[in-house]
């Protein structure tokens, strides 16, 4: 006999029920919680009667529940046979808990023995993380209606992916501050990492596998993968001995482009010109007075000119900074990967990866892979084109006398070139990785199998294995590329274009694929994209 509901007063106990089969019928007693124990759920004495399929009321049973009086409440005139105890299995979507919820026998019934249950488990192929006292202290003590775990894995101990901690700023940006004057104050620009020799540059914190679970039928259960990393450096660089820290060599600009850490020396010059010819430099390279129309300077590092710029051809692995600007002739031209800040820019072809700043563009085709931002006294763009793949901002657009601007914004026009060539790579490789399947499992097959492989199956073999590698690794890098492509063209939409002051009628707005023509002046306004098209709003 199980002991009944009052022995156990003082104990916290849930609320729990029992059926009863009298000569009236069949009837129910419901006992309502103890010290705290949670409070029967009608659903669960519905789910139970629904199981053993016994008819009831659903209104006595209902108020039975509420009720909860300990006596006996008849719900069917119907006599059942005895119920005896029994339970409820539950087993959690991962796999990791089974939780027994056990139910009273009907007044009287049998009850079940511990060694019921553990044969019930075992048959269900539960052989892990059993909660042996568990199970037995319900025997030892009965609780009904209150949720029991029998059994728990060892759950699985995630790991992270390796991660590289840059000690140097790696996002440079130039924000330079207005002069009371209005004129741009370029010596403050943060746009150089200088280091000392010996300087901590990276640091690798390596990758963490994590440690496999077992779950509650003893089956093995793997972390999640986690992606690998290693250090990547060039000139002046150095990488201790288990290559998770890099060091500066030298004094030096540090720059981080590709994935990869280098310090580049400064050469400095007092012109460039004839005196000094074309000049092609890996580290960085300033210019105390002009470069003279004609020449070039490539540099693997930035590119500082405190005089002026003509007709010439300026290339930059980083940031170019010009103290008095650009005057290219129509022949000048200027490429950097990082960012370029002049005092104006004028008959110039310009390309930068990262922003552009100055205080005038005239005439010219400017790119930017970022924002393009003038400012200053005067702060306008007018003649030619101007694109930015985020944000363009200028005092004035266009000018009084019409000239042919075009201001656009959105997506960078390479991108969606590297879009279409790193789908077509993922593909090919694909099918080249599916080619080699067929082959590479054979040779698995053969290897399992005892077979002896002549030196030039061998050789084949690796060359295999090799190329299955090398493929898999670059399909993992495209596809990651890709997605980091995919995410920047989503950003495309939220490109504006911020008028501070004036937009002459004549230019022309374009964002991502829309254009307008603005028809009349546009005074302290933005451009945006708004419901499909180009929209002037309030700044």
């Amino acid at each position: 006999m199980t002991k009944s509901h009052s022995s156990k007063r003082g104990i916290s106990m849930n609320g729990y029920f029992r059926l009863v089969i009298t000569e009236k019928g069949t009837g129910i007693k419901v006992f309502a919680p103890t010290d705290g124990g949670a409070v029967l759920d009608v659903n669960t004495v519905r789910d139970y009667l629904d199981d053993q399929k016994i008819e009831y009321d659903v209104v006595i049973v209902n108020e039975a529940v509420e009720q909860a009086t300990g006596e006996t409440v008849i719900f069917s005139a119907a006599k059942i046979m005895p119920v005896r105890e029994n339970y409820r299995l539950d087993i959690s979507k991962d796999k990791m808990t089974a939780t027994a919820f056990f139910y009273p026998p009907s007044e009287g019934a049998e009850l079940m023995t511990e060694d019921e249950v553990n044969k019930d488990l075992q048959y269900r192929k539960i052989t892990y993380g059993i909660d042996v006292d568990a199970i037995h202290g319900f025997f030892a003590n009965r609780e009904y209606c209150k949720e029991i775990v029998v059994a728990k894995g060892k759950p699985v101990r995630e790991g992270c992916s390796a991660k590289i901690e840059y000690k140097f700023n790696v996002s440079l940006r130039p924000k330079p501050t207005l002069k009371e004057d209005g004129s741009v104050d370029y010596f403050h620009l943060n746009l150089i990492n200088n280091c000392e020799e010996g300087q901590e540059l990276a640091i690798l914190h390596k990758e963490d596998r994590g440690d496999p679970g077992i779950n509650i039928y003893n089956d093995t259960v793997k972390p999640i993968t986690v992606k690998t990393a290693i250090l990547k450096y060039g000139k002046n660089v150095n990488i201790n001995e288990d290559k998770t820290v890099l060091t500066a060599a030298s004094a030096g600009h540090v720059t981080l482009k590709e994935g990869k850490v280098t310090v580049s020396n400064v050469m400095t010059l007092e012109n460039v010109d004839v005196a000094t010819g074309n000049i092609e430099y890996e580290g960085s390279v300033q210019v105390n007075g002009v470069v003279a129309s004609g020449f070039s300077i490539k540099a693997g590092g930035n590119i500082h000119v405190k005089g002026i710029v003509e007709g010439a051809v300026l290339d930059s692995g980083a940031d170019i900074v010009l103290e008095r600007g650009i005057n290219g002739m129509g022949k000048g031209s200027i490429t950097c990967e990082g960012n370029l800040v002049t005092k104006f820019i004028e008959n110039s072809t310009v390309q930068a990866h990262g922003s552009v700043t100055s205080e005038t563009i005239m005439h010219s085709t400017v790119f930017a892979g970022t924002e393009i931002n003038v400012s200053g006294k005067k702060g306008f763009i007018a003649g030619g084109k101007v694109c930015a793949a985020e944000r363009i901002t200028a005092k004035v657009l266009g000018s009084e006398m019409g000239a042919n601007t075009q201001i656009e914004v959105g997506v960078d026009p390479t991108l969606k070139i590297r879009l279409k060539e790193l789908q077509k790579n993922i593909v090919t490789n694909q099918k080249n990785l599916e080619n080699i399947k067929p082959t590479l499992e054979g040779i698995t097959k053969k290897v399992k199998a005892g077979v002896k492989f002549t030196p030039d199956q061998l050789k084949y073999a690796q060359q295999l294995l090799g190329l299955n590698k090398s493929l898999s690794e670059q399909i993992e890098a495209d596809s990651e590329e890709f997605t980091e492509l995919q995410e920047k063209l989503a950003d495309s939409k939220n490109a504006e274009v911020i008028v501070e002051d004036i937009a002459y009628p004549g230019i022309t707005v374009a964002i991502g694929e829309l254009s307008m023509v603005v028809k009349k002046p546009v005074k302290y306004s933005k451009f945006v994209n708004k419901e499909g098209d180009v929209r002037v709003a309030p700044l």
